[in-house]
């Protein structure tokens, strides 16, 4: 007779209530399909009690894994994230992190303020043995399907939070992408590369010469060298390390490509007759580019460096975007991510 197969270990998944454009309506709305979806998995609401209590009131969701702590303050989009938090001690995104810290819950979620996550989570959690710095991490949209990966999607860090990184620090971001892609992903195997103006081995600055180096070496890591700005739309790489301030620049360029494309179809379609059946006959085709470019089935990003896992969803997430952030967050724990990356690490 065969044993029956264990249940998976519950896991609960903290979530900022008040951060993001839409209120706290939307990530309760999210925590709440987590909960009819995915019997392992709980959600603990921080935020506005009564806002949560009125959300909730009016949402289908399992009573039993849901729990709200409530937190009278929190951070605005417009709002510099260190004078907030040093302003509002019981800002909902600072409770959040400080809960799973104390182990009340094991991952983090935020649609809020990114400044006021990283500090929040800088605060609270602990950096992974042999990191020096954390790194934002980008999920962006690539061509095709690559190599063995079984989603569109590819990774780029840092996109923000360490804007002067060194040759060590990109060590450790093409390390820790790479695992989170082999986790997320399920890519056993991802290509990783150093973006940089040229893909000979002394191209870059000092920095990116010296990562180049040390990566070449770097046992367990399928590194490909560099690669430039043309290859990250390709998916020439599943993991692109790079420091913050390129990462960012990158990031908002192909939010507003994406952006472009979409308005320009807009257009085409309204102002004359001819275009739109040309549209008509590329209908096929355009609904692949909205499959690939929905981010909402990705549901955030990570930021990769803690001891804890931290995913950042978009300042703009619907519900279903909430919850898929949730299943991130929950994968990661469970695959132990954060080990993941120690191992990975050179010594």
């Amino acid at each position: 007779m065969q044993p029956e197969s264990s249940a998976p270990e519950p896991i609960t998944i903290a979530f900022d209530v008040m951060g993001g454009d839409h209120g706290p309506e939307e990530v309760v709305r999210g925590a709440a399909q987590l909960s009819l979806e995915t019997p392992h998995l709980h959600a603990l609401l921080v935020g506005d009690r009564a806002l949560i209590d009125a959300a909730l009131e009016g949402t289908r969701h399992s009573g039993e894994r849901i729990a709200v702590h409530h937190a009278s303050q929190w951070v605005e989009m417009s709002e510099k994230p260190s004078l907030a938090l040093a302003q509002k001690p019981d800002a909902s995104i600072s409770v959040a992190a400080r809960l799973v810290a104390e182990g009340e819950a094991q991952a983090l979620v935020s649609a809020g303020n990114t400044g006021a996550g990283v500090l929040a989570c800088a605060k609270h959690f602990k950096l992974i043995r042999g990191i020096r710095r954390a790194a934002l991490a980008a999920v962006y949209p690539t061509q095709a399907l690559h190599g063995q990966k079984q989603d569109p999607f590819s990774l780029i860090l840092d996109v923000g939070a360490t804007v002067d990184a060194t040759a060590e620090d990109l060590v450790a971001f093409s390390v820790m992408g790479a695992a989170y892609s082999k986790i997320i992903s399920k890519n056993p195997d991802p290509a990783v590369a150093l973006l940089s103006n040229g893909t000979e081995p002394r191209k870059g600055p000092p920095r990116v010469v010296e990562a180049h180096e040390r990566l070449s070496r770097t046992p367990g890591l399928r590194f490909i060298g560099n690669v430039e700005g043309v290859d990250i739309p390709k998916g020439t790489a599943d993991v692109i390390a790079c420091d913050g301030f390129v990462g960012n620049v990158c990031l908002k360029m192909l939010e507003g490509i994406h952006e472009t494309v979409l308005e320009l179809a807009r257009y085409a379609y309204k102002e004359k007759l001819l275009w739109r059946a040309g549209l008509a006959m590329l209908s096929s085709g355009i609904e692949r580019i909205k499959q690939v470019t929905d981010w909402e089935q990705y549901g955030g990003a990570p930021i990769l460096g803690f001891d804890r896992i931290f995913i950042k969803a978009h300042g703009r997430s619907r519900a279903r975007a909430i919850a898929n952030a949730g299943k991130v967050a929950a994968k990661a724990v469970a695959k132990d991510l954060a080990r993941s990356i120690e191992q990975g690490l050179p010594s």
